[in-house]
């Protein structure tokens, strides 16, 4: 379980002096129905939107919470846009059917789309009368940046990993969505030729401490002498980053595109991906795709190690590409024109 209080995100937003309103539930598998929420619940909810010009969804799971507030006629007359990530409708389970009576009800004004795969997924479930925008990815590259050499030396260090031997990163949380037991083969794959290498599983779930996990990293191979770190949720990502040689992605299904690319990339990083959402165009010039097939990316990876630093410099000078600063101005863009319409409208 990852309080939201421990969050990195939640403790920049309150350290800015940025209200963070909480429900205070603690969150399931299962996206909360519009059923499941109480009057007192409701009512915090509705004391945040009424102070509100337009109201931006985090995917449409969170649509559930609208529409319990849309049905008691609480949700007043402003902008709703759904921020859609993913690349397969059809797995959000019943918070697809919330988003289809949002767009039905007139509740949602815009679908707004990280990536063009999202926005074609996405486009027999919004009306021709919902705004459809895309706005791909961005990351803070202050954050997100090649680390000095003491830097790289005290995370190593912190880790075990020798100084000069190749590290491959996997930032993603133990789901099968995000396919852990392909990487775990290939990991163990890769230390027959490359026993040096060290590889690093970052994310929810992704400990020995896990059971399944556990039992995943034994079925796909990994032995004692693998040098595996399972490390689990960090608050520290950019410091994992900066020793990465490789950050991976091993998707089965559902990405749209992908930050841990971006975020690697920005550090020095190599992205090595199968080609799942926008992948392919997110590392075009900085990376490389492969299939799912275990030879493939051991191929790939191994061919990465042997390019580092040309590669590195690649991933580099991406980082004005990849910047935040871009998708911030064009959410400005679109969140302006949806209050445009809607003062014109009124």
């Amino acid at each position: 379980m990852q309080r939201l209080r421990r969050d990195p995100r939640f403790v920049r937003l309150t350290g800015a002096g940025i209200e963070v309103t909480t429900l205070k539930r603690i969150g399931g598998a299962e996206a909360p129905a519009p059923s499941t929420f109480t009057d007192r619940q409701l009512c915090i909810a509705s004391n945040v939107i009424k102070q509100a010009d337009v109201i931006l969804s985090l995917k449409e799971q969170s649509l559930g919470l609208l529409l319990a507030l849309h049905q008691r006629g609480l949700v007043p007359d402003i902008p709703v846009a759904a921020c859609l990530h993913r690349s397969d409708p059809e797995h959000s389970g019943q918070a697809l059917s919330w988003l289809r009576e949002a767009a039905s009800t007139g509740l949602l004004t815009a679908g707004i789309s990280c990536a063009q795969s999202t926005s074609d997924a996405y486009q027999s479930f919004l009306p021709p009368t919902a705004g459809r925008f895309v706005i791909g990815n961005g990351i803070d590259t202050n954050r997100f940046r090649l680390g000095t050499e003491i830097e790289q030396a005290i995370t190593r260090g912190e880790l075990g990993i020798p100084t000069t031997v190749p590290v491959v990163v996997f930032a993603a949380r133990f789901d099968v969505m995000k396919d852990p037991g392909l990487f775990l083969r290939f990991v163990a794959l890769h230390s027959l030729d490359r026993p040096e290498t060290h590889h690093l599983v970052c994310g929810a779930g992704m400990t020995l401490e896990n059971d399944a996990f556990r039992a995943l990293a034994h079925e796909s191979g990994i032995s004692s002498s693998t040098n595996l770190h399972a490390l689990g949720i960090r608050d520290d990502m950019p410091a994992v980053y900066q020793i990465a040689d490789i950050v991976a992605l091993t998707r089965a299904f559902g990405e749209a595109s992908p930050l841990c690319l971006l975020e690697g990339a920005a550090s020095g990083a190599t992205p090595v991906t199968t080609d799942v959402g926008d992948a392919a165009l997110t590392v075009q010039d900085i990376g490389c795709v492969t299939t799912h097939d275990p030879a493939d990316i051991v191929a790939a990876w191994d061919d990465v190690l042997t390019r580092r630093t040309e590669l590195r410099s690649h991933a580099l000078a991406a980082r004005t590409r990849i910047g935040g600063d871009r998708r911030i101005a064009e959410y400005d863009s679109v969140v302006h024109g949806l209050l445009g319409n809607n003062r014109a409208v009124a």
